[in-house]
């Protein structure tokens, strides 16, 4: 009776200590908690994907060793806030967020949960970070080079219609003042007069355009700002395609989508790169101490099937310069 007894002991010790290292192995998995002003769509399901192939590289498995809550605000701001209050309390190890809407909707949500920046504008400008060397805080990450690169798109415009001399700029709601200024003083250079054309709604489109025709604008530049993908995306390009406008965007999904030539960061790589900080997190690292990196490529993208639908002629030393060209 005492060998049973003895047995049954033991069993249900060593019952008990499995059962218990595997509940460790359970709450150590790693949780993270994805946050984007964009809803699911396939352009920005190849950002996410980019994302889990960095974390792969990084010997993450998902679903095996690491799980992602996602939320998306469908382009609605407003319900930011509750999505970021939302992963808060589910206390997952770290937010990933998607533009500059959904940072600081996680940082108003916590200030002790990492934040990692997998797309941001101006992190410094927008109280995000202290400065990008010693972000201080709980954020960190990657930020766009967009107020820089203004200037090359203008220069692109120039080199590829040498006559240009007025650009017609779109300016959005909530655009940045550090970037029209840049792109104000860029065109100075280039000799190039800006005709600043604001846009609070689609309605304001067609006024913008019909504003630009008359007053004999050769080139459109639409300030980079979330509006252009998220909510006007499709009537823009349809306005330009219309108006027989040349223009050059800030990425390559307007082109793409049928635009004519974009300039700017190759997003995928941000969010590959996004995991690295993930993984340093996840290892200890605290946020203060990562330094925010800027991107290290931009992709010149030019479609040749639009330019033949508006009537126009791409240099071919220009088309030598391009990345990737749709034909």
């Amino acid at each position: 009776m005492m060998r049973k007894i003895a047995g049954f002991t033991l069993s249900t010790l060593l019952f008990a200590v499995c059962f218990s290292a595997e509940a460790q192995q359970a709450k150590k998995l790693p949780r993270l908690g994805w946050l984007s002003h964009a809803s699911p769509n396939a352009e920005l399901l190849s950002r996410i994907e980019a994302f889990r192939r960095g974390l792969k590289a990084l010997d993450y498995e998902d679903e095996k060793n690491f799980a992602i809550e996602y939320r998306y605000s469908e382009g609605k701001p407003e319900r930011l806030q509750k999505l970021a209050s939302d992963l808060a309390r589910l206390k997952v190890d770290v937010i990933v967020t998607h533009g500059n809407q959904a940072i600081q909707a996680a940082q108003e949500a916590t200030k002790t949960i990492p934040i990692v920046m997998a797309l941001s504008t101006e992190p410094v400008a927008y109280g995000f970070v202290s400065s990008l060397a010693r972000p201080g805080g709980n954020i960190t990450g990657l930020a766009d080079f967009t107020v820089e690169l203004g200037g090359k798109r203008l220069e692109l415009l120039k080199e590829t219609f040498p006559k240009v001399s007025r650009v017609a700029l779109l300016v959005g709601p909530g655009a940045s003042p550090l970037l029209k200024r840049e792109t104000e003083a860029a065109a100075t250079g280039l000799h190039l007069l800006l005709q600043p054309l604001e846009v609070r709604s689609t309605g304001d489109l067609e006024t913008a355009f019909k504003a630009a025709i008359r007053e004999h604008a050769d080139v459109l530049v639409p300030l980079p700002n979330p509006v252009w993908a998220l909510q006007y995306r499709a009537r823009l390009l349809e306005l330009v395609a219309i108006n027989r406008l040349p223009a050059i965007y800030h990425h390559s999904d307007f082109v793409d989508s049928g635009g004519l030539m974009a300039y700017g960061t190759n997003y995928d790589d941000l969010f590959r790169r996004a995991a690295v900080y993930v993984d340093k997190i996840l290892k200890g690292a605290k946020p203060a101490d990562l330094p925010v990196e800027q991107p290290t490529k931009f992709e010149f993208v030019i479609n040749l099937k639009t330019a033949k639908q508006i009537g126009l002629t791409i240099p071919p030393n220009v088309l030598a310069r391009a990345d990737r060209v749709i034909k």
